[in-house]
């Protein structure tokens, strides 16, 4: 349970952070501020996109159901299944469907 906290704390922590940004009063320096956040972003989500894909793989090869995975990570069940097959948040990876279907 002190785990969980933790791991709740330290997500606020960040939200706060970016709250903190939207808030700030000098537009150039929020400017800045978003113009870094930005550049990182997109680096970072790749990152805890991947952290986040083996987690659920490793939890799958010990045949966890979708639905406690995604309990357990607070998304939906297709969201879960969608990590395993490497879709990413955007629906641009999914395979189309043929015009037949």
């Amino acid at each position: 349970m002190a785990e969980e906290e933790s791991v709740e704390e330290e997500a606020q922590r960040v939200l706060d952070a970016l709250d903190a940004v939207e808030a700030m009063s000098d537009p150039m320096a929020q400017a800045r501020a978003i113009s870094r956040l930005l550049k990182d972003q997109a680096e970072r989500n790749r990152r805890l996109k991947a952290l986040r894909y083996k987690v659920v793989r490793d939890l799958r090869e010990q045949q966890v159901s979708y639905r406690k995975i995604a309990a357990e990570l607070g998304v939906s069940l297709g969201t879960v299944q969608d990590i395993e097959r490497g879709y990413s948040g955007s629906g641009r990876d999914r395979p189309r469907k043929a015009p037949d279907e």
